[in-house]
């Protein structure tokens, strides 16, 4: 009974203490009507006992926090909406810039249909003729069907053109301009480049997020944006070949990009984390449909992952759960590109089996003494490599896949571990896509000052990233918060991630320059992260160990100084350059195309076929809509093949092969350009003629020179003087300038 009784006294005394504390706020209240965020000690009495001021401090504490902490969600929140709307700003503006570039380019608006049609160079106009042939369609079910039985694009050849193409895009385009129907609105033409230049403020917006969120200033993404615009050589092709693959797809990579970036911060809410992963789980999926490589940039991108696992540099739950997005989005990949049999032998599923596998096997890797993890990192390495290597040899053994050879030989010519003649190979290695880079990209990144910074801030990171990597292995556990005083800049998670990435990105682009559209965007967002963080500083003075200043406000006048001068100075310099851009009227006029085109759908029968150079079939295919014997498609090695039989007119073969290579592929008109016939270059061994030589065993090297022998002459050539016996097999039906187009005669008529 005693006891229950101090028990009962014990709760009555709290209660009134309570009592007592709520008349006091009540009081508090009554006389500051402000509200509890003017200051709570004018109305206190001096002479309270201590019991008092103890229970009203505890009290009047409570509105203090709830004061700072309205203060800072108001802070954030007004950061935040000013961030948001200089992104979208940003995107919106680069948007207009580009629309308003490529008209004042190609002075689009003033032109004709077809003339319009001819800007899409570099062979990507056949995508805009599916998208036409949506548009022209019935019924989008009906234009569906006709694109996966597509007989009409290839000679001799019914193709799935959405997947051999990746048609997407096209289908999506078409079915939304169908949908709201916008044929008084808006022409065709303008609606596709439209939606391209759409997604480029979407990529643009993406990367200024990036870079906002690992250095928490908004600062960093206008200087990013301000980076990628002045680079725009190096960043990106949509100026020159609007309906390209990779401009459809690069936008998506980039907001996957950002959303991985969020996701890997340590200091976000569950609820964030969750809408970060479904954002990256819808992209991720897009950008596996819309382009034929992206599994390739997934494979990169999931090597870096691989990475930062293995030296415990980001929570092995992320690592599990970005593992299990890429492979469901492979196989839904897999199942809308019906059945693509290259999604199931990438590297990337090879990976993530690899991956899964060691870390079943190996549940302990990441304990124990130094020693012993450095030997169970290894073997670790080892495990996943060998694991994925014989996984995707099975793979490639069970499923019929073409590539895998030809890739292998491709990659043994490209280091010069092997040589051949074949003239697929040897084709693909001249492109200037897959050759190495020139001095005047890092010359252009230098003067730009993105290349100094970048080489600054990559050095201090990955600095930084080595010494968290060495904590790791000494058993050290990483920080969930760390504060600016601590100078450890790569014990954020994103951080080491954005090392990793533009290091193996890095590393493609100095062996083809086509991956710098790839690195130098992030190399932009990575530069601009770096000097906007007062961590980057603050981790390099504690290297340094300054003594003289105090680091910490040094970071902070550093951050905001650097990029200040930084925008000052690319203000003033380049400004005045993107202005003149768009001042200035650039005539593109291609007259001899346009006669041949006018010339084709006026004179050619409807069912004629053309052979030519891949680049010209593809405007032929796109601005009358004949069937053509190849494609412009270097991402399929059985188009690729079909384009040496048509390159043998530059050849130096007998007219009576060259008529039985064409008659094989079913062809009426073959054109012959005189820019290939008598092309003039530096580099002879790349020339089209010169690869044809090294095919047929025509070429004699003699005291390193190399020199063309054949008993018949060049047939470009030949075939322009109208003798016999080229007259027998081909009758000139049309020429100009720049082009030859000849007959395929159906019966031969010996003339001497």
């Amino acid at each position: 009974m005693t006891e229950l009784r101090c028990r009962k006294g014990e709760t009555l005394d709290e209660a009134k203490e309570e009592d007592r504390a709520q008349d006091k706020r009540e009081e508090a209240d009554n006389k500051d009507p402000s509200g509890p965020c003017t200051e709570e000690n004018e109305g206190t009495n001096e002479g309270d006992t201590k019991d008092n001021s103890k229970s009203e401090s505890k009290v009047l504490e409570q509105p203090e926090k709830k004061c700072r902490r309205r203060s800072t969600f108001m802070q954030q929140l007004v950061r935040g909406v000013f961030g948001c709307v200089a992104a979208v700003t940003c995107g919106v503006l680069y948007a207009a810039y580009l629309s308003a570039y490529h008209d004042r380019k190609f002075w689009f608006s003033a032109r004709q249909e077809l003339e319009r049609e001819i800007t899409f160079q570099a062979g990507s106009g056949m995508y805009y003729y599916y998208y036409k042939h949506m548009i022209a369609a019935p019924s989008f079910q009906r234009g569906f069907y006709e694109l996966t039985v597509d007989n009409r694009t290839v000679s001799g050849q019914t193709i799935n053109a959405v997947e051999r193409l990746s048609l997407y895009p096209e289908l999506l385009t078409s079915f939304t301009y169908k949908l709201f129907d916008a044929d008084d609105m808006v022409e065709p033409i303008y609606f596709y480049i439209g939606m391209v230049f759409g997604l480029q403020a979407v990529y643009v917006t993406a990367l200024f997020v990036s870079s906002w969120v690992l250095s928490r200033t908004w600062v960093a993404g206008m200087l990013a944006v301000a980076w990628y615009v002045i680079n725009r050589p190096d960043t990106t092709r949509v100026d020159e070949a609007v309906p390209l693959r990779e401009n459809w797809a690069l936008p998506y990579f980039s907001c996957q990009v950002a959303a991985l970036t969020g996701y890997l911060c340590n200091s976000i809410s569950s609820a964030t984390e969750m809408l970060c992963f479904l954002m990256m789980s819808a992209v991720t999926f897009i950008f596996l449909l819309v382009w034929e490589h992206s599994h390739y940039v997934l494979f990169v991108q999931a090597l870096c992952l691989f990475l930062l696992d293995s030296f415990d540099l980001v929570p092995p739950r992320k690592v599990a759960d970005m593992h299990k997005l890429y492979l469901s989005c492979l196989l839904a990949a897999y199942w809308c590109q019906f059945q693509n049999s290259a999604l199931l032998s990438s590297p990337l599923l090879s990976l993530l089996f690899g991956c899964t596998l060691a870390r079943y096997f190996q549940q302990n890797m990441k304990r124990g003494p130094v020693v012993a993890r450095i030997i169970k990192l290894f073997l670790h390495f080892y495990l996943v490599f060998t694991t994925s290597i014989t996984f995707n040899y099975l793979i490639k053994k069970v499923l019929p896949v073409t590539e895998s050879d030809f890739i292998l030989k491709f990659l043994e010519a490209k280091f010069g571990l092997n040589t051949t003649t074949d003239f697929v190979t040897n084709f693909l290695l001249c492109q200037d896509g897959f050759q190495r880079p020139g001095q005047d990209l890092f010359l252009r990144l230098t003067q730009a000052s993105v290349l100094p910074f970048y080489f600054l801030v990559l050095a201090v990171c990955s600095l930084s990233t080595l010494e968290s990597i060495f904590k790791r292995l000494r058993g050290q556990p990483m920080k969930d918060k760390v504060k600016l005083e601590d100078g450890r800049i790569a014990e954020h998670p994103e951080v080491s991630y954005h090392v990793f990435h533009t290091l193996l990105f890095g590393g493609l682009a100095l062996l083809f320059d086509g991956t710098k559209y790839l690195w130098t965007p992030y190399v932009c967002v990575f530069t601009a992260f770096g000097v906007c963080s007062p961590k980057m500083w603050m981790t390099l003075f504690k290297w340094l160990n300054l003594k003289s200043l105090d680091p910490v406000v040094l970071s902070l006048t550093l951050s905001t100084a650097v990029p200040t001068i930084i925008c000052f100075s690319l203000w003033r310099e380049y400004c005045p350059r993107v202005m003149s851009e768009l001042a200035d009227l650039q005539e593109f006029y291609d007259p001899d195309t346009v006669e041949l085109i006018n010339w084709i759908k006026t004179q050619a029968p409807i069912a004629a076929v053309f052979a030519g150079s891949p680049q010209l079939l593809g405007t032929v295919k796109l601005c009358s809509g004949s069937i053509v014997t190849s494609l412009p498609l270097y991402s399929d090695i059985g188009l690729l093949r079909k384009t040496e039989d048509p390159f043998q007119v530059y050849a130096m073969r007998s007219p009576e092969e060259v008529y039985k290579i064409l008659t094989s592929q079913k062809t009426n008109y073959v054109i012959i350009e005189e820019a290939i016939c008598n092309e003039l270059s530096q580099n002879r061994g790349c020339r089209i003629k010169d690869l044809l030589d090294i095919s047929n065993g025509h070429v004699v090297y003699d005291k390193g020179e190399m020199y063309s022998f054949s008993k018949y002459g060049r047939f470009c050539n030949e075939i322009k003087m109208n003798y016999s016996p080229y007259t027998n097999y081909f009758t000139r039906v049309f020429w100009n300038r720049s082009y030859h187009v000849y007959k395929v005669n159906s019966v031969i008529s010996f003339q001497y």
